[in-house]
C-alpha cells in the first residue's frame, strides 16, 4: 500500500532510495541543485551495475552542478522540456512527491509525496515505471555517458570502447541483471568475490574487458555478446 510522507520522511526515503539501488536509479527534478549529503551518496555510493540517471528540465545547470558531474561520469544527466514532475525511483521503490532536488526546496519548503513499493503496489509502480521511462525518452542527454558513450582511457586521448556495462547488456537482452550474472558466470565468463566481478580469461576471450576510471573498475561487454 502507498505511504503517505511530508517533507522529512521523503528526504529520509530518498536517501533509502539512493542508496538500496542495485540495477537502476532515476532522480527526476525540474529544478537541480544537489545538496552534499546528495553528492555524497551518490559519489561515494558508485555502484558499476546500476544505471544512475538524473532529469531535470526548467533551466541548465549551474557551474557548480556541472562541475561536480563532470567527477561523476557513471552518471547520466538529462534535459526535459516542460518537465515539471518529481519522482525518485530504483528497481524496488519510488517516490512521487513536490520536493524538488534542489538544496532550497529540501531544507525550507513544505512537502508531500507517496511512496511506492513495487512488492506491495507491483501495478502502480509499474505504471510509474512506466511514464519514467517516457520522459527519459523524451530527454536529451547533456553529460558525457560512461557506458554508452566512448570513454577516454586513464592516461591517454584514444577511444577506449563503445561496449555496454552488465546491467546494460542484460537490458539489451531483456533480462535482470542477476540472471545475466548467473549465465556470465555459469560459462566462466566472470568470477565473483564478494560484490566485485572479475573477468576471466574466457571472458577475455569473449571480447569483455576491465575499464579502470578514477571512478572504480568494472566489466564492459560487446553488444552482441551471446549468452
Amino acid at each position: 500500500m502507498a505511504k503517505f510522507l511530508t517533507t522529512t520522511g521523503i528526504n529520509y526515503v530518498l536517501e533509502e532510495i539512493i542508496k538500496g539501488a542495485r540495477e537502476r536509479l532515476v532522480l527526476i527534478s525540474p529544478f537541480l541543485r544537489l545538496n552534499d549529503r546528495i553528492k555524497e551518496l551518490l559519489s561515494d555510493g558508485y555502484r558499476p551495475d546500476v544505471d544512475m540517471q538524473i532529469v531535470y528540465g526548467k533551466k541548465e545547470l549551474e557551474a557548480p552542478d556541472r562541475q561536480w558531474l563532470n567527477t561523476v561520469p557513471h552518471i547520466r544527466s538529462r534535459f526535459c522540456q516542460n518537465l515539471h514532475a518529481k519522482c525518485y525511483l530504483n528497481e524496488n521503490m519510488c517516490v512521487i512527491t513536490s520536493l524538488n532536488l534542489h538544496l532550497y526546496s529540501q531544507q525550507n519548503n513544505n512537502e508531500m509525496g507517496v511512496m511506492i513499493k513495487r512488492t506491495k503496489d507491483h501495478q502502480l509502480y509499474a505504471d510509474v515505471s512506466a511514464e519514467v521511462d517516457r520522459l527519459i525518452r523524451l530527454s536529451e542527454l547533456t553529460h558525457v555517458d560512461r557506458e554508452n558513450l566512448i570513454l577516454t582511457a586513464v592516461g591517454t586521448t584514444d577511444p577506449v570502447y563503445p561496449e555496454l556495462s552488465t546491467s546494460n547488456l542484460a537490458k539489451k537482452l531483456g533480462i535482470q541483471t542477476s540472471a545475466l550474472y548467473s549465465k556470465l558466470i555459469g560459462r566462466g565468463l566472470i568470477q565473483k568475490q564478494g560484490n566485485k566481478e572479475h573477468l576471466t580469461r574466457l571472458g577475455k576471450e569473449a571480447g569483455g574487458k576491465e575499464i579502470h576510471s578514477k571512478t572504480g573498475r568494472f566489466v564492459v561487454w560487446p553488444p552482441d555478446l551471446q549468452v
